[in-house]
């Protein structure tokens, strides 16, 4: 049996519009996923000093929101300048030393070259060697004829997160001041009031998820933060190798990576301890030690306390949302991916609560109507 279906040419393109359409969005954003991020930085930054800026305008003459702001963001910035000032010196320091150290490991491994030697010459592996050392030489050519290049890129990399983090800066500061006005004179578009309510609910709850997580995230980053700064200052005193001034380099470090859900803390205790073995690797074990306890400890302790109720989501939403973030747009985006997730849920969660009411209507109708056909019948 054969069945025909007729579409209109109009049908047609509006079946392929939708895929089409689709796929250039796609692209635009991951075009523009820099400006995105930096929208999106800002956005977030906003949000956490939200709640802060508000408390602080209700306690200032005339509720000045623009000085609350201002207020605000000389906090930070002293707060961003302190970091800079006391982090950036100890890691140019250790990049040197370990510059210096190179040399010291390419001579300590020419010594033990006779043994290795005798391994060779007894499982003839000496062609191995010979191009395995030919590629080191060739690539450390190339390496070092890119060199200029190589600093030039370093240079401009930096202006850029300097020129974005300026930008950053600026749209949140805007966002705060113009945002609580601009979301009135939208709220005032709406000429349907309960379309208004409905999205201002979501609205409402989509911000407490994403200024929620925020606050609980930062805290939970800022209590490993000086954990791992206590604790490197503390060994610096019990190993003599160690210099105290890493611990301010540590606690960033771990502050800026534990914003990365899931695995952001892991990889901030590996960088740590390659630190630290640079200089003392008794210092470098017992940091381990250290972190594998404090991950413990925060995991199933200070995380669940601070961050209980906020999300509701899954380890493996949260995992695949995390892998997104972080493939499409960085360490930004596995900051950020969490809470988007957040708010993917709550809308998902009020269509669903609109849809299980509706069809409680529907049934109702269909039982009243049932009853008033029987009715009539007897």
């Amino acid at each position: 049996m054969k069945v025909t279906i007729e579409a209109s040419t109009r049908t047609f393109v509006r079946f392929w519009l939708v895929p089409v359409g689709l796929v250039v969005a796609a692209y635009a954003i991951y075009s523009a996923k820099t400006a995105l991020i930096i929208i999106g930085t800002a956005l977030f930054l906003a949000l956490a000093l939200n709640s802060p800026v508000t408390k602080l305008a209700s306690r200032l003459p005339g509720n000045s929101r623009g000085l609350s702001t201002a207020i605000a963001y000389v906090v930070v910035v002293l707060f961003l300048g302190a970091f800079v000032f006391l982090a950036v010196p100890p890691i140019v320091q250790q990049t040197a030393k370990t510059v210096d150290v190179l040399p010291e490991f390419i001579e300590s491994a020419k010594t033990q070259w006779d043994g290795a030697r005798h391994f060779i010459d007894e499982y003839n592996l000496q062609p191995q060697m010979d191009s395995a050392i030919a590629s080191l030489q060739s690539s450390s050519a190339r390496w070092a004829s890119s060199v200029g290049s190589n600093v030039i890129s370093g240079i401009g990399s930096v202006l850029g997160f300097i020129t974005a983090a300026i930008l950053v800066l600026v749209l949140s500061f805007l966002m705060l001041i113009e945002g609580p006005s601009l979301m009135r004179r939208l709220w005032d578009l709406y000429t349907d009031t309960d379309k208004r309510d409905l999205h201002h609910s979501i609205v409402h709850r989509m911000n407490a998820v994403v200024s929620g997580y925020i606050t609980g995230q930062l805290t939970v980053s800022g209590i490993g933060a000086i954990a791992a700064g206590l604790v490197i200052f503390i060994f610096s005193l019990l190993f003599f190798n160690l210099p105290s001034n890493l611990a301010i380099p540590a606690a960033a470090i771990t502050f800026i990576l534990s914003l990365i859900p899931m695995f952001g803390a892991t990889i901030g205790g590996v960088l740590i301890t390659a630190l630290l073995a640079l200089n003392d690797l008794g210092a470098a074990i017992a940091y381990v030690v250290f972190f594998v306890i404090y991950q413990q400890i925060e995991n199933n302790y200070i995380s669940p306390t601070i961050q209980s109720k906020r999300l509701e989501l899954s380890a493996l939403t949260i995992l695949a949302s995390v892998t997104i973030g972080v493939y499409l747009f960085g360490i930004a985006g596995g900051i950020i991916s969490i809470p988007i997730a957040g708010c993917i849920k709550v809308l998902f969660d009020s269509y669903m609560e609109r849809a299980s009411k509706e069809r409680t209507r529907s049934e109702h109708r269909i039982a009243k109507l049932a009853r008033a056909v029987k009715k009539e019948a007897s």
